[in-house]
């Protein structure tokens, strides 16, 4: 796709076992790892620039927490080689990492953000993206939600909640594809 240049950094954030956990409801987009895998595969065979983000949790009953099986990032997106891991301990990826450093040695311009989820590390990181100038893309159905309840107990299904996160990072903050948009296949 012409948006895309060979150094654009493909952004993988927590895809990780934990998220799977019954605790955080129904979620969104059954299909998001597969197309996370497809992207990566791409990204692989174009030998562009990949960086894989693990939350390391430090809440006491969260399934993220470094020393549980649910901190693992699943099998299906799981780095290979020397691909860099980035580990974070707050949903914003460029917070406390050296994530901003890694792609402004290797000169990247633009990334494109994939993971979970889209209401919390997905949406954080592409802010603060965008926000140090990077040309930033969210793949819509490479990213994933869960349900929620409202502050007013109104209960929001995944699927909206996944719609409205991407919704309110359009234009302002990335670029919304799907990934056949990306993968030239659309």
């Amino acid at each position: 796709m012409s948006l895309l240049t060979d150094n654009t950094a493909l952004i993988i954030i927590d895809v990780q076992d934990g998220l799977d956990s019954p605790k955080y409801g129904k979620r969104s987009n059954p299909d998001a790892e597969r197309n996370m895998a497809l992207l990566l595969a791409d990204w692989r065979s174009n030998g562009r620039p990949i960086y894989h983000v693990q939350h390391m949790s430090t809440e006491p009953n969260s399934p993220l927490r470094p020393e549980l099986p649910g901190n693992a990032i699943k099998r299906i997106v799981a780095p290979q080689g020397n691909e860099p891991v980035i580990q974070k301990k707050v949903n914003n990826a460029f917070v406390g990492t050296n994530l901003e450093e890694r792609l402004r040695e290797k000169g990247i311009q633009s990334v494109v953000v994939v993971g979970l989820t889209t209401e919390h590390c997905v949406s954080t990181t592409v802010r603060m993206a965008s926000d140090l100038g990077f040309t930033t893309f969210v793949v819509a159905d490479a990213t994933a939600s869960h349900e929620h309840s409202g502050y007013d107990g109104v209960h929001y299904s995944a699927e909206m909640v996944h719609t409205l996160s991407l919704v309110s990072i359009q234009d302002e903050f990335a670029t919304i594809l799907k990934t056949d948009q990306l993968l030239d296949k659309g």
